[in-house]
């Protein structure tokens, strides 16, 4: 059986778990087996459960010494999302080991903390430890879609394995950002909301070669240019605030929160972590119109990614009706919430006292997501979700472009980083 924090991390990059979305995966079934198997060799009693045939999820629960304590989820999924090998220098799959990289699809999302919690639950049952709370295990599918063979299930159909839970963490924080002269480490404690739309303009159908003003092609596309010239104002969530405030006593930046986009400009390589969280978004992504050159078809559509900041849903949306035009519709495809945890919390200390004890030189802010990850599930049941996956980073080392990147890789040294400050966190 594998132990070291990097094999474990190797034999998951093995395993081919690409989810194509709208349903069409590989599964996740023999990653969940291996997960499952690992837990019930240091002792952990596991459950595999499968909403549609391969799409495995594993809950398990660690008990703690005070039971009288709330317990902490610990997510992470077990699904990737595709990956073109013509493109790779190595397979994609091979979980190679070079020039101090673990190399393979699913390296830094987010295998790396599956590794890493594994890793720790074997060091507990070598040594025979045990955490002071509860620690709930879920190890899910489907977060690279929609969730609906995962989180989204779990919170619908296993709601009271997760009765007594406070927080949770997973993944997207905890990592190390070289700003300037400073190490930040940025934990998620926030998520923008996901509001995906789909515009539909409808016209009079016709020959190409005719004049015809009810054109659902030019409807459409006069709707999505008025769209993306909207501009968002500024709206600082607390965490956004907190982040700006801390970075900047960090760097020895000057903040000026009523002129945000200058203090992004001073703030440097940092800005990076909230540039995309100060406003929402709406970004137009996919187009849908006509069957031949010479027809006009009779209706057109695309699809518009939103993104919301708490509070602000209702006047984006009317920003965003404003615009449309007398022929064009919209209709919410997808609907998530914006995540907000406590950033003053005996969680948050505890994540922070994790990482200075090893990484003294570390500056830990609280930051917020600009996309969004299976804590939009998590949080309905009134969990308080943190992105919290540890990593300790090289120079040069670009950590956002790895997630969905080409050559995804995770340094090794990193991993085992993670995996002491995992242990002093899940142990506290």
């Amino acid at each position: 059986m594998a132990e070291d924090v990097v094999d474990l991390c190797a034999a998951l990059l093995r395993f081919d778990t690409t989810n194509h979305g709208g349903g069409t995966s590989a599964g996740e079934r023999e990653a969940a087996e291996f997960v499952a198997g690992h837990l019930d060799t240091v002792g952990v009693s596991a459950s595999i459960l499968e909403p549609a045939p391969r799409r495995s999820n594993v809950l398990a629960r660690v008990p703690g010494t005070d039971p009288t304590l709330p317990a902490l989820l610990v997510q992470a999924h077990l699904d990737v999302v595709p990956a073109d090998p013509a493109e790779w220098s190595v397979p994609p799959f091979s979980g190679v080991e070079r020039d101090g990289f673990l190399w393979g699809r699913g390296a830094v999302d987010m295998k790396d903390m599956v590794s890493m919690v594994l890793s720790v639950l074997g060091t507990w049952s070598r040594e025979g430890r045990q955490p002071r709370r509860d620690i709930v295990l879920a190890f899910v599918a489907d977060e690279e879609d929609q969730g609906y063979y995962g989180a989204r299930w779990l919170v619908e159909h296993q709601r009271d394995f997760f009765d007594g839970v406070a927080a949770a963490i997973s993944e997207s924080g905890g990592y190390s950002y070289r700003a300037g002269p400073r190490r930040l480490y940025p934990i998620g404690t926030a998520e923008r909301g996901t509001s995906h739309l789909r515009l539909t303009a409808r016209g009079r159908a016709g020959h190409g070669s005719r004049r015809n003003p009810d054109n659902a092609v030019v409807h459409l596309l006069g709707a999505l240019g008025r769209i993306a010239a909207l501009e968002h104002p500024v709206r600082l969530t607390p965490t956004v605030r907190a982040f700006l405030e801390r970075t900047g006593e960090a760097l020895g930046v000057a903040v000026d929160l009523t002129d945000v986009d200058g203090t992004l400009a001073r703030l440097g390589p940092a800005a990076a972590l909230a540039e995309s969280t100060v406003r929402n978004s709406t970004t137009p992504t996919v187009l849908r119109a006509g069957y031949k050159v010479n027809v006009i078809p009779g209706t057109a559509s695309a699809d518009v990614d939103v993104r919301t900041l708490p509070g602000t849903v209702d006047e984006l949306m009317a920003s965003i009706d404003a615009v449309l035009g007398p022929h064009v519709t919209r209709e919410f495809l997808d609907e998530q919430p914006p995540v907000q945890a406590p950033i003053d919390s005996p969680w948050f200390d505890a994540m922070a006292d994790a990482l200075r004890a090893e990484d003294p030189e570390a500056a830990v802010v609280p930051y917020c997501m600009g996309g969004g990850t299976d804590a939009k599930a998590f949080t309905r049941l009134g969990i308080d979700c943190y992105g919290f996956a540890p990593l300790h980073l090289p120079e040069g080392y670009d950590y956002r472009a790895m997630a969905h990147g080409v050559d995804e890789r995770v340094p090794v040294e990193g991993l085992r980083f993670g995996a002491r400050v995992l242990d002093r966190f899940l142990s506290s």
